[in-house]
């Protein structure tokens, strides 16, 4: 079996409870996460001493974090940005705590009906301004493909990157994202974006509608992302962020169905993606870790 992955994944979507949280992935064998939010709370509202007390418990369960799943770049190109870098230096400092390889940031919403295009130079002179405050620190800026933002094309990310020009600036590539951005995942953007890719977050999308369904079963061709990297000697994480709803069909994808019923949402969704993805790896012969 190869090993090309290590699975995370964003807990919150379980449930609001760390406790939950760290509960239901150990079920599935996954003993890394994706650090988003904590009891209805985004992780950058925390102060540092709560940040140091969160930490004391994933170490004393054995969890390492993966990645800091932040807001970072989600507010408008257009927005006042002085306050929002302050908030990128707290979250440098979570990260540090947190002993985090990666931030998850993005490159902030465009107005509508407006050519991203002309906001390049500000979005690069922001992120600029980001990697000098990250200079000091053992962290990797992952840049998420996220509809509505200057960075949703293949082309954008690429440019973002190039022009930084910086091993501290990556790329956390997002099937589902790029399927509900109209996008071609599989070949054109995998292939455009493929050496600069340090992270992947594990969705799938419907092109006609945009709905998230499990990985395999929308038309972002997670398995042939999936492959093709690991083809490449890929090693890195695969973090699940199922963004699932309980749909018309979704008990015939429940392992275990009697049991899962009485389970929350949250259990239950979380549940059918992870499933998903083991699925996906047994066909590329990879080993859950």
């Amino acid at each position: 079996m190869l090993t090309n992955y290590t699975v995370s994944a964003f807990a919150d979507e379980i449930s609001e409870s760390l406790d939950v949280q760290m509960k239901v992935l150990k079920q599935h064998g996954i003993q890394h996460i994706e650090v988003r939010g904590i009891a209805g709370r985004s992780i950058v509202e925390y102060s540092l001493a709560e940040i140091q007390q969160f930490k004391q418990i994933l170490d004393e369960n054995q969890f390492r974090v993966s990645s800091i799943g932040s807001p970072i770049g989600k507010i408008m190109i257009t927005d006042a940005f002085e306050e929002h870098l302050t908030l990128f230096k707290h979250t440098l400092e979570i990260a540090r705590i947190f002993q985090s390889p990666f931030i998850r940031m993005f490159s902030f919403y465009i107005p509508e009906n407006v050519d991203a295009n002309q906001f390049e130079t500000e979005v690069i002179r922001r992120w600029q301004s980001f990697l000098k405050e990250a200079e000091a620190y053992e962290v990797t800026l992952l840049h998420e493909n996220e509809k509505g933002i200057y960075g949703d094309t293949a082309e954008r990310c690429y440019t973002l990157v190039s022009r930084l020009n910086s091993d501290k600036v990556k790329l956390a590539f997002d099937p589902a994202n790029f399927v509900q951005c109209q996008e071609e995942v599989f070949p054109k953007a995998y292939e455009l974006l493929k050496s600069e890719i340090a992270y992947l977050h594990i969705k799938d999308a419907l092109a006609e509608t945009g709905e998230v369904t499990p990985a395999g079963l929308g038309d972002g061709q997670v398995k042939e992302v999936l492959a093709a990297l690991a083809r490449e000697d890929f090693q890195g994480f695969a973090s699940l962020e199922p963004h699932l709803t309980i749909f018309e069909g979704f008990a015939n994808l429940e392992k275990n169905q009697v049991d899962l019923r009485e389970q929350p949402d949250g259990i239950r969704t979380f549940t059918v993606a992870a499933e998903a993805l083991k699925g996906l790896f047994k066909t590329i012969d990879q080993e859950w870790k």
